[in-house]
């Protein structure tokens, strides 16, 4: 329990790494959760050897503003992955965007919905569930939903506050690990007001349904940049492949990189490998597609 504490807390001590502020999405509870009484909660996970957070109710939006020097006015929300169970809320959140916030570009980290934890140990829980998959994706599936609004609801909260949070709208990308893929190709593919389709996105070792894979594609220009390793232990790397054959396929700008070590979470953890490089090189990207 002594690594267990609640949100608020949590929130507070996200002020010493930068985080400007925390903004609730919904005013209220969030529709479709109203009766959810689970406590959201965070702690150090053994299993996947960073913080996270679980059992989120109340869907926010952490921000951290570009370097003033170097601000060129783009935006990007980053959704950790977790299962669904949780949020990698450092190593897939905030160090992705206190890097992108270091070189002039305003980083929001998502924290979506979730499914309920009912134990302290939301990695473990998750892992047992799993084995029985078709029972674990019958529970996903409404919360990838709500975390498909929670995201195109965030989308319209920073377009809609563009000018005071000293952004373009009309540069807007979606970053997902994992899970959090998932989430931003739901804001991708099924979003049924253009504005809250994001500028560019990217998917770091996802593993899209083939519902989505079988999803069309808008037809406005949407770059994106894909990553993930071979050796990746959820076998999700050909998943990435399919997606860039999607966008391929539709006429649409894609780039795709598959490292032969990393595994699945490597995200800004540091391995010694050249799987630590992937950030260095979608900054590249970004820079290509005038983005950065």
């Amino acid at each position: 329990m002594k690594k267990l504490i609640i949100a608020s807390a949590f929130l507070l001590g996200l002020s010493t790494i930068n985080a400007q502020k925390s903004v609730p999405l919904y005013k209220g509870k969030a529709p479709g959760t109203e009766n959810w009484t689970q406590k959201e909660a965070h702690q150090f996970n053994e299993l996947f050897k960073t913080e996270v957070v679980f059992n989120v109710t109340q869907p926010s939006i952490l921000v951290f503003e570009a370097d003033k020097a170097k601000a060129n006015g783009t935006v990007v929300i980053v959704a950790p992955g977790g299962g669904f169970q949780s949020l990698s809320i450092n190593r897939e959140g905030v160090d992705v965007a206190k890097k992108l916030a270091a070189n002039g570009i305003t980083a929001v980290v998502l924290k979506y919905r979730l499914l309920e934890t009912k134990s302290n140990d939301p990695a473990k829980e998750m892992m047992e569930s799993i084995k029985d998959r078709k029972s674990f994706d019958e529970r996903t599936a409404p919360i990838k939903v709500m975390a498909g609004e929670d995201i195109k609801t965030s989308i319209s909260y920073i377009r809609t506050h563009a000018k005071e949070m000293n952004i373009n709208p009309e540069k807007l990308g979606v970053i997902g690990f994992s899970a959090g893929a998932s989430v931003i190709l739901e804001s991708v593919l099924h979003s049924k007001d253009a504005s809250t389709i994001p500028n560019f996105a990217a998917s770091i070792y996802g593993g899209p349904s083939q519902e989505i894979l079988d999803t069309q594609i808008p037809s406005t220009p949407l770059p994106l940049f894909i990553c993930a390793a071979s050796d990746d232990q959820l076998k999700l790397a050909p998943k990435s492949v399919l997606l860039y054959s999607k966008w391929l396929g539709a006429g649409q700008p894609a780039e795709l990189h598959i490292y032969e070590k990393g595994g699945h979470g490597f995200g800004m953890g540091v391995q010694n490998l050249p799987v630590d490089k992937w950030s260095d090189v979608y900054l590249d990207w970004l820079k290509f597609h005038k983005f950065l």
